[in-house]
Order: C-alpha cells, then sequence, then structure tokens
C-alpha cells in the first residue's frame, strides 16, 4: 500500500476540514467509516505506542481526517476534530474498494531517513492488517444481515400459501434489506424463458413504487432482453446507472420513471425458469459481492416458495376435484340397481367394479309384466367422460324399453340418439336381453357388445365346451352409424342352464406377463365351477370368476371396468 504526499490543511484553527481520499483510493460508502469497526481504543493506542517509540506522530483519522485516541470516559475511544501537521502522510484503510479512514504520519526534525521509511513500512503492514479485520467483520455483518433477512423471508413463506401473497413478501423483504426504492417480480408462461422480443410472455406478480405506465411497457428494459437471459443463466445482473448503460433499450421510459441503479435476478427452481426480480434504486448505486449474494439467495428462496405454493394450489385444486369426484361415484353408484329383481324362476347376481372412481360400464334390470329385461353396456374410454356417456345411454335404454316392444328398434333409436349428441369416437357396446319367466324363452339383441356365454347343464355329467352358447345375433355398437339395422335373437332356455354376460374388462385384465384373461379362460372357469358344483347359485358362479380374475393379475392394477351378470334358471 503506498503512502501518498501530506496535503496542507484549511486555516480554520479550531477543525480540520476533511482530507480528500488519497489518488485511485475507493469512494467512501455513504454511513461506512472506521468508526463502524471500531469497538475499544486499542488500534488508537497502538498509534500511540508507535509514536513514544518512534518518536514521530502516528495518529488515526476517520474518513472525515478527524483523530482518533484513546479515552478513559465511558467510551475507550474518542475523536478529536484537530488538524493535521504540516507534512502528515497517510496511509488509507481500504475495504471493499471503499476508504473507511486512515493512518497518519507526521513529520519529524529527528531520526535518518532509513528509520522513517522503515516506520512507514510499519504503519503500512498496520493499515494492512486492520483493513483485513474490518473486512472480516464487514463479511460477518453481511451475512448476519443475509441470515437474518432469509429467517425472516422464510418465517413469512412458512404462513403464505398463495403464489400472489408468496411474492409480495419476497419483493418485500428485498428492497427492505438492500434498501432500495422499487421493483417488481414477474414469472414466465413457459418454463424454458424468454420466448419473444418483447415481454408478452411475462406475468407481473408483484410490484413496488413503479408506474402503470413502467409495468404495462411492452418493451424489454435491456436489448434483446439480455438482463433477463442473463439473469436465468444464474448471474446476478448489475447496472450502476441506467441513464448510462448501452444495454439498456427504453432510456426515455428510465428517465421519466427516475431509476437509475438496478439490479436483477432469477427465479430458477431445478434448472426450470420462473421469473425475475427486479430491483431499482433513485440513484446510482454500486452494488456489492455480499449484496448480490444476498439477492440471489433470496431468490431463489422465492423460487422454492413459488413451486410449494403451486404445488398447494394443485393438490387444493385436486382435492375439490377429488370431491366432485366422489359426488359423482355416488351418483353413478346410484343409477345402478339396488340389488337384483326377486324373480320365481330365475336366479340373478351382478357386479360392477370401476377402474377409477367413475367408469364407464353399466348393467340394469326391467321388470315388465312378467317378462325380465337384463342390459349391460360398456362405453368407450374410462373416467369421468365414459361416466357421462354412460348415463346418457342407460337413460336413453330405460326410456326406451318403457314405450317399444321390439328390441331390435330399441337399440336402433338408442343408436340414433347417441349418434346425434356425440362425437365419432364416442360409442357404447350393448346387450340387452329379455326373458319370458313363464315360458322361459329368451329374446335378446346385440350392439357390438362381447357375446354372452349360456352354457346348458347336461344331466349325468360335467357341463364340456359342446354345452357352451355364445349369443351374438345384433349389429353394430351404437353410436357409429346412425342407419344402423339391428337384428333379434331368440333361444329357449331350460332348468339349470346358466346365462354369464360381461364386458371387456373381464377378458382384457392382464397378468404379469401382460397376457389377456381372454374368453378362453373365462369359459374354462365357469365350466371347471360348474363340473365340481353342478348346483352353484348364481353369486357363486359369479364370485368363482372374479377369484379366477385375482389370481391371474395378482396385485396388477385393473385396466378397465368390469362388470359381470349371471343369470341361472332355477329347477
Amino acid at each position: 500500500m503506498s503512502v501518498p504526499p501530506s496535503q496542507a490543511a484549511g486555516a480554520a484553527p479550531d477543525a480540520a476540514p476533511p482530507i480528500p481520499p488519497p489518488p485511485g483510493a475507493g469512494r467512501p460508502a455513504p454511513g461506512l467509516s472506521i468508526l463502524d469497526f471500531i469497538t475499544d481504543g486499542s488500534l488508537a493506542g497502538l498509534c500511540e505506542e508507535l509514536s513514544t517509540l518512534t518518536g514521530v506522530p502516528v495518529v488515526l483519522r476517520d474518513r472525515e481526517g478527524r483523530r482518533i485516541v484513546r479515552s478513559t470516559g465511558a467510551r475507550s475511544w474518542a475523536v478529536q476534530a484537530d488538524r493535521p501537521s504540516p507534512g502528515e502522510e497517510r496511509v488509507a484503510l481500504d475495504v471493499e474498494g471503499q476508504t473507511i479512514g486512515y493512518l497518519g504520519v507526521g513529520a519529524s526534525a529527528e531520526g535518518e531517513p532509513a528509520q522513517r521509511d522503515h516506520l512507514r513500512g510499519t504503519v503500512s503492514l498496520l493499515a494492512s492488517t486492520a483493513a483485513e479485520l474490518c473486512r472480516q467483520q464487514l463479511d460477518l455483518r453481511h451475512r448476519v444481515k443475509e441470515l437474518q433477512a432469509l429467517y425472516r423471508l422464510s418465517s413469512l413463506l412458512t404462513r403464505a400459501t398463495r403464489m400472489e401473497a408468496v411474492l409480495d413478501i419476497a419483493l418485500e423483504s428485498a428492497i427492505d434489506v438492500l434498501e432500495l426504492d422499487a421493483g417488481s417480480i414477474v414469472l414466465f408462461e413457459w418454463s424454458d424463458g424468454p420466448h419473444s422480443e418483447n415481454e408478452e410472455d411475462l406475468v407481473l406478480k408483484a410490484s413496488r413504487k413503479l408506474s402503470a405506465e413502467w409495468l404495462a411497457c411492452p418493451l424489454p428494459l435491456s436489448r434483446n432482453r439480455l438482463f433477463d437471459r442473463l439473469a436465468l443463466r444464474g448471474e446476478v445482473v448489475v447496472s450502476e446507472d441506467l441513464r448510462g448503460d448501452e444495454r439498456v433499450l427504453i432510456r426515455e421510459q428510465v428517465e421519466r420513471e427516475g431509476l437509475r441503479g438496478a439490479i436483477h435476478c432469477g427465479l430458477v427452481f431445478q434448472e426450470k425458469a420462473i421469473g425475475v426480480i427486479r430491483l431499482y434504486a433513485r440513484e446510482p448505486r454500486t452494488f456489492s459481492e455480499s449484496e448480490k449474494r444476498l439477492l440471489s439467495a433470496i431468490a431463489h428462496q422465492a423460487a422454492v416458495a413459488v413451486e410449494q405454493a403451486r404445488l398447494i394450489e394443485l393438490r387444493e385444486r385436486d382435492e375439490r376435484v377429488q370431491r366432485q369426484l366422489q359426488l359423482a361415484a355416488g351418483v353413478q353408484r346410484r343409477m345402478l340397481p339396488r340389488g337384483v329383481p326377486a324373480v320365481p324362476r330365475l336366479d340373478l347376481a351382478a357386479r360392477y367394479i370401476p377402474s377409477f372412481e367413475l367408469g364407464g360400464d353399466f348393467y340394469d334390470f326391467y321388470e315388465m309384466a312378467g317378462n325380465l329385461g337384463v342390459a349391460i353396456g360398456d362405453v368407450a374410454g374410462k373416467g369421468l367422460a365414459a361416466a357421462l356417456l354412460m348415463s346418457s345411454v342407460r337413460s336413453s335404454l330405460r326410456a326406451h324399453v318403457e314405450d317399444v316392444y321390439h328390441l331390435d328398434e330399441v337399440l336402433a333409436r338408442v343408436n340414433r340418439a347417441l349418434c346425434r349428441d356425440t362425437l365419432d369416437h364416442e360409442f357404447a357396446t350393448l346387450w340387452y336381453g329379455v326373458i319370458d319367466a313363464g315360458a322361459l324363452r329368451l329374446t335378446y339383441c346385440s350392439a357390438g357388445h362381447e357375446p354372452p356365454m349360456l352354457v346348458r347343464m347336461p344331466a349325468g355329467r360335467a357341463p364340456a365346451e359342446a354345452d357352451l352358447t355364445e349369443l351374438t345375433v345384433g349389429g353394430m355398437a351404437v353410436g357409429i352409424d346412425p342407419s344402423q339395422q339391428y337384428l333379434r335373437g331368440t333361444c329357449d332356455l331350460r332348468p339349470g342352464d346358466v346365462l354369464v354376460a360381461y364386458t371387456d374388462g373381464v377378458t382384457d385384465t392382464l397378468d404379469f406377463q401382460r397376457r389377456r384373461f381372454g374368453r378362453i379362460r373365462l369359459r374354462q372357469a365357469v365350466l371347471a365351477l360348474l363340473g365340481r358344483e353342478p348346483e352353484a347359485p348364481a353369486a357363486r358362479v359369479l364370485e368363482h370368476i372374479l377369484w379366477e380374475l385375482r389370481q391371474f393379475a395378482g396385485v396388477l392394477e385393473r385396466p378397465d371396468d368390469q362388470t359381470l351378470v349371471v343369470l341361472r334358471v332355477r329347477a
């Protein structure tokens, strides 16, 4: 550290004028002085001891040139407004490029030049040591200030659940802790940063002391949005004076707004660009590394809090959707038959197992003057859309069953209504049969549905494949071709016969090797049970099929809704 030549003091006898900093010394920061770091009079006392040992005056001065001496009062040091002696040389105490005080070496008639040079070197080392201690103390203060700001911010953010509240708190904390005048926080609509030359892809979320004109300006502050791009790369972008910064694009707006210093930092979470925090000063401003680090920490914590707030909003939205789904699932369950009809010569069992809360399968029974109608259907797709379409198909079927006698005409009308109200990819498969309980005659019609199987129980032996018939007569699925014509089939039932109707969720069940359960396994399961238990009731047949499905699929989730209707003719 060089020792600049002494400068003459003013002529006032009672107060020393401020001593200008030596050439190249940093500009004193407002409010920052050696007095901010002195805790006792040891440094001033050391200067006095050097003066006693060498016979050359060595004094400690603040940045205004006032002398600091040891004191015996309440404080261990005091400030004297004395005047530097003629020929006093000064060694600056520099901290982060700012001069906070001086060590003055006075003139003396005694002593060899070599001794005086040695003293100047000693004073320079003392100044360097003192400056280093001050730098460490200043850095410690910055760290404490940073921790206090982050603690305050985190305590506030933990109580904020809405994203707007989170960003308001983050912006207010950043402006307050950095002692700035204005600022804003903007978020990107996309997660990979700027998408246009203007700021059309930004959404303003928080602002302080900025005019509506400034906030509504679509032009970016910097050319090619350089400030935003650098900030999102992890840099803290600083402009000490926007009016003289060549990177600035909108100089006129900057002057009208009265902005000078600026510091920008990106909000980035797990390499995803969230937004930018922009802070401004009304005067030119130099930002220290600790201030940059502090803003970066605030921005990081704000980004985490924004993502947390988004997750909370998504969770709340999901909970609302789940509540609505639960209500809709309850309505759908109530639309299914509460039980099976009591028909003297028929034994009935039915089960519907949705893959989600809502499903597209349904079954229904219709009691009609000695006849029993049985329907089973499957709407394309799963979830809410399928459930809504299923309700439409079921309601249409019920409406036409009441008024139309012929089954084929019933399905034709349901088909035309569905074609009128749905899109091309929205359709349903349907099987509808009517049993004359007295004559035991079944009339049925299929609209592209999985064919139910009819097992005729032979006398004196177990049923075999030859005793099983699939009921396939009908036509195309409903909702595809409004001109589709349907055929109806008939068959006579006999005591002991078993009818199994199902949806494709049963046969499409997969095992761990991705193999389908299929029709063959379904037929084998039914025949095997009836071979062991020829008198098995409908409920026993249904539970056995479900047991076989569980054994086949294990813990795998059901890929589709599963619906079964089993009918057995009593002996």
